[in-house]
């Protein structure tokens, strides 16, 4: 039994059987723990073919743990190979750790990934995966709506990023015809396209020049986080960015 506590005027706190008070404590945004990885060594030639089949012995990832809070932002610097894209690629749910766990919204990203997918976006900064020989604005089209997005929504979304972003003479266009600063742009776009919850940008500004870039920084700063409802996870090479938009870790 409670003990009950007794009040000075009026009944007791717990007249009746038990009573307990129940604290709500709000899932992380992104919850890294005792996260590792390790890929099998590299290979040329004809030892290729027994890669996937070797032992893994490279380190990417060895016990990554961190939590981001809904509304913060937190940035990953390290120099190339520290495992900055790995530690993307696993909560955007494009890789399956070796050990450990990682949760967006308190659903893990391995067992949970179409949960988790539902509340991401991802800008990879290389492989950007759109369709080369369909235009810039049916490629929006195509992943908004594949974000749940309805036609109309995700059109009315294009034509404000398209303008905010400065692509919109390229939205007609093949997407093998432009140039890589805009693919960069049309990248970042769909990231945010659907206003995810939470946001993972694997270095930003890559490829675009000081104008646009310092453009998306501020809309980021301004319109993206602003609110206090979208997280974000990001690497970076620059340290103004870093400054401007995150938390650096470690």
């Amino acid at each position: 039994m409670w003990p009950c506590l007794p009040a000075r005027s009026g009944p007791r706190l717990c007249p009746k059987g038990r009573q307990a008070i129940k604290f709500v404590v709000p899932e992380a945004a992104i919850s890294v723990e005792a996260l590792a990885k390790w890929f099998p060594p590299a290979r040329s030639g004809w030892r290729t073919f027994f890669q996937p089949f070797e032992k893994p012995t490279a380190v990417a990832l060895a016990g990554v743990s961190f939590q981001i809070r809904e509304g913060e932002a937190l940035a990953l610097l390290g120099a190339n190979g520290a495992g900055k894209s790995t530690l993307l690629r696993i909560i955007a749910t494009l890789l399956v750790p070796t050990s450990g766990h990682a949760r967006v919204a308190g659903h893990d990203t391995v067992r949970d990934s179409r949960e988790v997918r539902r509340r991401l976006g991802y800008h990879a900064g290389t492989d950007h995966g759109f369709y080369a020989r369909l235009t810039a604005r049916e490629n929006l089209l195509f992943f908004g709506q594949l974000n749940l997005l309805s036609r109309s929504a995700a059109a009315q979304r294009i034509s404000q990023l398209a303008e905010q972003f400065q692509f919109g003479e390229a939205l007609d266009r093949q997407v093998r015809t432009l140039s890589t600063g805009t693919v960069q742009r049309l990248s970042l776009a769909r990231a945010i396209l659907h206003k995810p919850s939470v946001l993972l940008l694997d270095e930003p500004t890559r490829s675009l020049d000081a104008i646009a870039a310092a453009e998306f920084r501020r809309f980021l700063k301004s319109e993206v986080l602003r609110g206090g409802r979208t997280s974000l996870l990001f690497a970076s090479h620059t340290l103004a960015e870093v400054e401007l938009l995150g938390i650096a870790w470690p």
